[in-house]
């Protein structure tokens, strides 16, 4: 005889199985959805203006097996997102105010001295703009099913680069940092999105580069710093979650960012990290000056 219990798995089981088929039927093709999704990413911009928040940036320097080798660097910054003015193609920028370095105020020497090379940039790219109209064609995007994210239901893009072929140059920092580099050029990158399935707003983001990358180096970077031809980054994996805000007087939700974490691994010269980027105490402004928890 079946058991209560075994009943009541196979009626769970039916239901989840009848929702994901109903999720299957429902979802719209890749081009309906991207287009569905810049829209949000649009409206996105235009109210997250009104937010500001604390982002806090650690960095744990690692070794070749991945493991911690020296200490960490915490930085705490305000963050606000600016929006170009413009259609819905506008982007947007992340705009950062560095408030406390390993629990103490920002000093003058922390502008070029080495240690500041992790710091965060005062501008950065919004993350999501590669999925505005303006950036699309750069990616092929194709649909990879459903899943979930959060307990809540998800429809998974996959994307590539259009080109497959990665050329990156190292350069100092041009913030005047110590030892200090990062790479310039064209960068061949996939990955995975997940997209709430009612509302259409990007839940997660995991972004690697394609393989190993050669990052040539120039002569003069060479003799100066005593680097070969190439440096390699081995690995780089990149995860960006966003999560559910709620405000109040008056009432409103929106999906924001949670966390990014990323796990870059060198060889040639450079040094390998774990960086984890948390934001918390969002507030949101509305007219008149008022700020709302």
């Amino acid at each position: 005889m079946t058991s209560a219990r075994a009943r009541g798995f196979a009626m769970s089981t039916l239901a989840l199985s009848a929702g994901v088929a109903a999720l299957t039927q429902a979802a719209p093709d890749v081009d309906m959805l991207l287009g569905r999704i810049g829209d949000r990413i649009a409206e996105y911009y235009k109210r997250a203006q009104n937010v500001i928040c604390v982002e806090k940036s650690t960095v744990q320097p690692i070794g070749s097996n991945l493991s911690p080798d020296g200490f960490a660097r915490v930085v705490e910054s305000e963050l606000h997102v600016e929006a170009e003015a413009g259609d819905g193609d506008a982007e947007a920028k992340v705009v950062r105010e560095i408030r406390r370095v390993n629990g103490r105020a920002p000093r003058e020497r922390d502008n070029k001295d080495r240690a500041g090379c992790t710091d965060p940039n005062p501008l950065s790219p919004e993350p999501l703009a590669f999925l505005l109209p303006a950036h699309r064609h750069e990616y092929r995007f194709t649909s990879a099913g459903i899943g979930k994210e959060n307990d809540r239901p998800a429809l998974l893009v996959d994307f590539a680069s259009v080109s497959r072929h990665s050329s990156l140059e190292l350069s100092e920092d041009p913030r005047g940092h110590q030892d200090c580099f990062e790479w310039n050029g064209d960068l061949a990158v996939k990955g995975r999105i997940w997209i709430d399935a009612s509302s259409y707003e990007v839940l997660r983001v995991d972004t690697n580069f394609m393989g190993p990358v050669d990052v040539k180096v120039p002569p003069a970077l060479q003799r100066r710093h005593n680097f070969s031809t190439w440096i390699v980054v081995e690995r780089y994996n990149q995860t960006i979650r966003y999560k559910t805000i709620a405000f109040h007087d008056p009432d409103e939700t929106m999906l924001l960012p949670e966390s990014i974490d990323v796990l870059s691994v060198m060889r040639g010269g450079l040094q390998s990290t774990r960086r984890r980027q948390t934001f918390s105490d969002y507030k949101r402004f509305l007219t008149g000056g008022r700020v709302v928890k």
